[in-house]
């Protein structure tokens, strides 16, 4: 029997704003408003987007002893990234793995001083929570944070027009965390995001969502956003959605993310390996893949979607690799996409062949992003 879907606490405005809703992760959420997609893509791109993003989880990890280098170090043995060194107030973006190398989630870790946050994937939240209390039980308290929202601003003008509710959003650079007051709500403001554009991702006790989100739209260049432009902004930025450019039968080396790994982690540093796959991720670390998330552009106009099977040549008899995610980028004007190819093809200019409704469509390997990220240093 099929479970009811979810809704997020912004649900009654999406439908007041005319929203289009679709199933995701369990929620019914809005894949786009009556401007369209198209509008909305771009619309963040010149001004300002805002997404309800209340779908993915939230996890606090307080150590037992009171001490914060014991829950950093406790995470470690989950994540191949530095959580260790990262400061109070900062954000970091990691991967759990697996027991052979694969990625179970990406997620973002936040250092609040005295306790860890977690934000994972709305599909894979209640596995993550069962991982980490599970391994990190004996010495933290893991809790789910089920009663929070979290929305995000994405666009040039997110910094003005969180400035208009504080003031202090403007001394905040990228991966900054902070408390703010918006509106009369207390809310825990990172800025980073997944649209390659400037923003801020907002998160707050559910029953003030409403009142935050309505006081962003009232600012003049605000509009709401779905998830069909959150797709397409954030593969024209090149970064990675959980289940389709990466999995369990991905690894970080060849899904490119292993800048993701800081040097602490990586073989010789200081605390190198302890995480599961830490061997595999060595080796390929050191010597490299067979395969690589590459970018890849299209000729034309018609995009080539997740699941085309590429070739390196154009009668179709040499398979090269996949696509995990494509569509149309409204603001590069043309067919983007990402996948997977063997090595030898992953060079930037390749030239490449995707089978698409029994055509052979010529494609080129593109360096990521394919628009450049406008993030606040």
């Amino acid at each position: 029997m099929n479970q009811p879907l979810l809704r997020t606490p912004l649900y009654d405005l999406h439908l007041e704003l005319g929203a289009r809703m679709v199933p995701f992760a369990g929620y019914d959420m809005p894949v786009q408003y009556p401007a369209g997609v198209m509008a909305e893509h771009l619309h963040t791109r010149a001004k300002a987007g805002l997404f309800d993003v209340s779908h993915m989880g939230q996890v606090r990890i307080r150590p037992k002893s009171g001490q914060i280098a014991d829950a950093a170090h406790a995470l470690e043995a989950l994540v191949p990234a530095d959580i260790v060194g990262l400061k109070p107030g900062r954000q970091r973006y990691a991967v759990f793995t697996t027991a052979d190398g694969g990625i179970s989630d990406d997620l973002m870790v936040t250092n609040m001083g005295d306790w860890l946050l977690l934000v994972v994937n709305a599909a894979c939240r209640d596995a993550d929570f069962a991982h980490v209390h599970d391994a990190l039980n004996a010495s933290c308290d893991v809790e789910m944070l089920a009663d929070r929202a979290l929305i995000a601003l994405q666009g040039p003008a997110a910094e003005a027009a969180l400035v208009a509710l504080d003031p202090k959003a403007a001394g905040m650079r990228f991966m900054d965390v902070a408390q703010m007051e918006l509106a009369g709500v207390s809310c825990i403001v990172s800025r980073s995001g997944y649209t390659g554009e400037d923003g801020f991702e907002i998160g707050m006790a559910e029953d003030g969502a409403l009142t935050v989100a309505r006081a962003l739209l009232a600012h003049p260049d605000v509009a709401p956003v779905g998830l069909g432009a959150r797709d397409s902004l954030r593969l024209e930025a090149g970064l990675c959605l959980y289940g389709s450019d990466i999995d369990q039968t991905t690894t970080p080396v060849e899904a490119a993310l292993e800048w993701s790994i800081q040097k602490s982690r990586k073989p010789g540093g200081a605390r190198a390996g302890g995480y599961p796959g830490a061997a595999i991720m060595a080796e390929q670390l050191t010597d490299g893949t067979t395969r690589r998330r590459v970018g890849l552009r299209a000729q034309g106009r018609a995009p080539v979607r997740g699941g085309a099977e590429l070739f390196a040549d154009e009668a179709g008899t040499q398979p090269a690799g996949y696509v995990t995610s494509g569509a149309f980028g409204p603001s590069v004007g043309g067919p983007v996409a990402m996948g997977y190819v063997a090595a030898d093809h992953a060079a930037i200019g390749a030239s490449l062949f995707a089978s698409v409704r029994g055509r052979l469509l010529p494609m080129v390997v593109t360096a990521l992003p394919f628009v450049a990220a406008t993030f606040k240093r």
